[in-house]
């Protein structure tokens, strides 16, 4: 199912479109307050997010500043404004796309969806990666798992952000040894394979079940958005 995390404090239309999205195939996990946001981000791994631009704690705009910091996930924003000033700072801000209240729920819908078949881009700005404990920052080029830092080659941090950085997104040998390519390269598919493994062992990601880099036969590799056992109930 498609995970969606619904960010509105009028507590009445977050129940209504997360109804709706579920009879649509959605699963979905409801924030009420915009200083919840990444924190419910890392605990749901949402593949959408529908973000109120109006919130207590911290407003819509700062939200979605925040998780563009983070995360690729694609934005929705959800306003009662819609001045085309108020567009342009919403998509000034990292939104995908800005829907005006009221809107209807097939609208939204396809709004959604539309998104959805975009291919998820990553900037070469996006300094840091943060999942569950493990967190990988860019210009440092430093890994950090439940506040310990991981000693790891400079291959197997450009494997490692490559895979994080498309989380969710099967990558072939290919695609691995493209982003590794110069870096103690050998030309071998089986490079890719090796380093994989020995991620795994560094990330504590048990090699005959992972969860966080899994294996897809006959594809490639793919980095899970969040570890199977603390995915948040919805």
């Amino acid at each position: 199912m498609t995970r969606a995390l619904i960010v509105e404090d009028d507590l009445k239309l977050a129940r209504l479109i997360a109804q709706y999205l579920g009879q649509h195939g959605f699963l979905v996990t409801q924030v009420h307050r915009g200083d919840a946001v990444l924190a419910a981000v890392r605990a749901s791994a949402p593949d959408i997010v529908v973000l109120d631009q109006m919130l207590p704690g911290r407003d819509g705009m700062q939200v979605c500043r925040d998780l563009r910091a983070v995360s690729p996930v694609p934005v929705l924003m959800l306003s009662a404004r819609g001045e085309n000033v108020d567009v342009i700072l919403g998509l000034e801000a990292g939104a995908d796309d800005y829907v005006a209240k009221p809107v209807e729920p097939r609208v939204l819908l396809a709004r959604m969806r539309a998104l959805l078949r975009r291919p998820v881009q990553w900037l070469a700005e996006v300094p840091r990666l943060a999942f569950d404990a493990l967190e990988i920052e860019r210009s440092s080029r430093t890994v950090v798992l439940e506040g310990r830092p991981v000693d790891v080659t400079t291959m197997e941090f450009e494997m490692l952000w490559a895979l994080a950085s498309r989380a969710g997104t099967v990558l072939t040998r290919d695609d691995l040894l493209n982003a590794v390519r110069g870096v103690d390269f050998n030309g071998l598919d089986r490079s890719v394979d090796v380093c994989i493994g020995r991620l795994r062992r560094k990330l504590n990601d048990n090699p005959r079940d992972p969860a966080r880099i899994k294996t897809v036969w006959g594809r490639g590799y793919l980095f899970a958005r969040a570890r199977e056992q603390r995915s948040a109930p919805c």
